[in-house]
């Protein structure tokens, strides 16, 4: 593989930082990224590009600022000349009822979750275009295909998500672009665990009823998918081998949208 550039957003934990060991062990030079700007955080790309021996770049943004997620591509293609595959996988959750739902709750969840990718992927297209290869994979969710009570921005940001991948790949069908979503169910990642308090409020239930009863109840396998799981498929995704998937999703949700 020609050296090609991926950058992960949300990516110093959970599937993000899964998505980017998955990319460097498969040779990609790789940008991280968070919010944060700590010393950890640039030694967490000096770990990964030692053990893959790629080069990897830790840079900081905001994805809930339109101005941050652009400049994070732009400095992309500063460091490494190119941004070929662009991973949206930043994330947050928040649990509440709809008549309670605090807006800034709602309003952080679109930013973060919806509104970034159209930065980050109209940022990263002209030199996609430029490169005449691409891939965009949003890391979206089962909730993108399935709606569940108290989590209406998530829903709506994660529907918005496919929309908005559908969109975009049809404009760059002709141009060898893809654009892409993965559909994780529950994956064990600090997102998730995050949720457990809220659910447990929310349905009245100890963390294992909750875990089992709630959470895994429509997982028809009844496990967790892995971080290494989605990372591979980013992987495949942004391979060759997947140069006619476009426009489309693949759930890693052991069951739950067979139902």
């Amino acid at each position: 593989m020609a050296q090609k550039t991926a950058v992960v957003t949300g990516s110093n934990s959970g599937i993000g930082l899964g998505s980017a060991h998955a990319l460097a062990a498969a040779g990609y030079n790789v940008v991280i990224n968070s919010f944060t700007d700590r010393p950890e955080d640039h030694a967490l790309a000096s770990e990964i590009a030692e053990k893959y021996g790629v080069e990897v770049a830790y840079i900081k943004a905001d994805m809930s600022n339109g101005t941050e997620c652009r400049t994070l591509i732009e400095k992309a293609a500063q460091t490494f000349g190119s941004v070929d595959v662009l991973v949206n996988n930043a994330g947050i959750q928040f649990v509440a009822p709809v008549d309670e739902f605090p807006t800034e709750k709602w309003d952080a969840i679109i930013a973060i979750n919806l509104t970034s990718a159209f930065h980050t992927t109209a940022a990263a297209l002209p030199y996609m275009k430029k490169a005449g290869w691409g891939r965009i994979i949003n890391i979206a969710s089962a909730h993108g295909l399935r709606a569940s009570p108290f989590k209406s921005a998530y829903v709506a940001a994660k529907h918005g998500v496919l929309g908005f991948t559908k969109t975009v790949a049809l404009e760059v069908a002709e141009k060898h672009i893809t654009s892409n979503a993965i559909c994780p169910g529950y994956v064990l990642t600090p997102l998730v665990e995050a949720q457990i308090p809220d659910q447990m409020k929310a349905h009245d239930m100890d963390r294992e009823t909750v875990i089992r009863e709630v959470m895994l109840d429509k997982q028809a396998t009844k496990e967790f998918a892995t971080v290494d799981q989605i990372g591979a498929t980013v992987v495949f995704l942004a391979s060759d081998a997947a140069a006619q998937i476009t426009g489309t999703s693949i759930s890693v949700d052991g069951g739950w949208t067979a139902q």
